[in-house]
């Protein structure tokens, strides 16, 4: 484990979080909703069944990665490949996403396709990312490690968002003849945002030791698999880390779908494209510090007590949205959500590791990636569905009130020391009983 998280080591992993954003706020948030919507309604689909269609694309692939996700993992963790495979999966996103520019007026089928791939190439690089962490900073140190990563992300996935405004708002200016010119153009720079930056951690980042379970040699799907259905029975051991993914589980589908619906969402209720940019790098430049500010103020509290502040501020936002009307609304809004996911989600990560047992991390973020995409499945399902039925998208976002007050309950429940304790070596014999959850 390195002992400076200020070395070029940690600098390389916080790098891909900047690498891997470009795609997460550009793609994801930004332009891709506002793009699929506009091929389904050239398609002749009328506009909020073209924005719950976004919702249930989200839903599927997201269903696909949460059965893929333990077994990248398990197999990762047998062969010490965490870079190998992550190398493999950012190039598949990075390769899907430069498609995005050949789609034509109309072709959401093929919209879909693509950016299932794509999306199925970034999660699973994520997995991967995440799982050397455990192996970077240990304690406090993570807590710091994980809310800088977050927020060398919003830097960089804010500063490419900047530019692609730019080019969306004044295409001219820039040589390209029309608005959608600039919307394909900004995938593709997004595509080579991430691979160029993917490189120092792939060059940098020791590779840690291969997993406990004897595997080397032989992490074959089908060993994946095995170890896979393993560590279900073995989670058992483990009752913190399946309380704390059940509460994860639950607030981060309210976090997920407002990440993904935001834009699709804006554009329903008339929000113009440059407004929508805009809030969203509005988002980028107040999640910087905040999410610092988080990873600082975790070291004195601890990080549950953040998280559970940040779902806070989250119920608030859903609450408020069901009013949105204009677009200074919009970037109101978007304000907020800066102030809490970078915080929300760091602290997530970095909490989980310090509870994940010592050589199965890939292992075990796989089923931490699996629990975000399951839950990812429910929130978007939930909100096309009500979209569908209503006809408008706003109830839609107040059904996510849920998700926050449940997940925020849960989290409260965890014993966070006891967790930690069971995961440590010399606790292993004894990881059925400090994991007790208390009433």
């Amino acid at each position: 484990m390195i002992q400076r998280t200020d070395s070029r080591i940690s600098r390389s992993w916080c790098l891909y979080d900047w690498a891997n954003s470009a795609f997460a706020t550009t793609v994801m948030a930004a332009m891709f909703p506002p793009f699929f919507r506009q091929l389904a309604i050239q398609a002749g689909f009328p506009g909020h069944q073209a924005t719950a269609m976004w919702a249930y694309l989200t839903a599927g692939v997201l269903l696909v990665l949460a059965v893929l996700a333990p077994v990248l993992g398990a197999i990762a963790d047998l062969r010490g490949s965490r870079k190998r495979y992550l190398a493999y999966s950012a190039g598949l996103g990075v390769l899907f996403t430069t498609c995005f520019a050949t789609l034509g007026d109309g072709s959401w089928a093929m919209a879909a396709i693509l950016f299932a791939g794509a999306h199925i190439g970034f999660s699973a690089s994520i997995i991967f990312y995440e799982a050397l962490l455990p192996s970077l900073a240990s304690g406090p140190e993570m807590d710091k490690l994980s809310a800088r990563a977050y927020g060398w992300g919003y830097a960089g996935g804010g500063l490419l968002l900047v530019l692609n405004l730019l080019w969306v708002k004044s295409p001219q200016w820039f040589g390209f003849p029309d608005t959608l010119f600039a919307v394909k153009a900004s995938f593709v720079s997004a595509a080579l945002w991430w691979g160029f930056f993917a490189v120092p951690l792939l060059k940098w980042v020791p590779e840690p030791p291969p997993g406990q379970a004897g595997g080397e040699g032989r992490s074959t799907l089908g060993e994946g698999f095995s170890r896979v259905f393993r560590t279900f029975r073995e989670v058992r051991k483990y009752r913190q880390v399946l309380l704390f993914l059940m509460a994860y589980w639950i607030y981060n589908d309210g976090i997920g779908t407002i990440i993904k619906m935001a834009t699709a969402f804006g554009s329903e209720i008339g929000i113009g494209l440059t407004d929508m940019l805009g809030a969203l790098l509005l988002t980028q430049l107040v999640g910087v510090p905040c999410t610092l500010a988080c990873g600082r103020l975790a070291g004195r509290v601890g990080p549950r007590p953040v998280i559970l502040g940040a779902l806070a501020v989250y119920l608030v936002i859903s609450l408020a949205a069901f009013f949105l009307q204009s677009a200074w609304h919009f970037y109101l809004l978007a304000g907020l959500v800066g102030t809490a996911q970078g915080g929300a989600q760091a602290l997530s990560r970095s909490l989980f590791a310090s509870m994940v047992p010592q050589g199965r991390s890939a292992e075990f973020f796989g089923f931490y990636a699996t629990s975000g995409k399951l839950a990812g499945v429910a929130g978007p399902l939930i909100f096309g569905l009500v979209s569908q039925i209503s006809g408008t998208s706003r109830l839609g976002i107040v059904s996510l009130v849920v998700f926050f007050l449940v997940g925020g309950w849960l989290l409260t429940r965890v014993d966070v020391a006891a967790g930690i304790a069971a995961a440590q070596p010399q606790n292993a014999g004894l990881a059925g009983d400090p994991g007790r959850i208390d009433p």
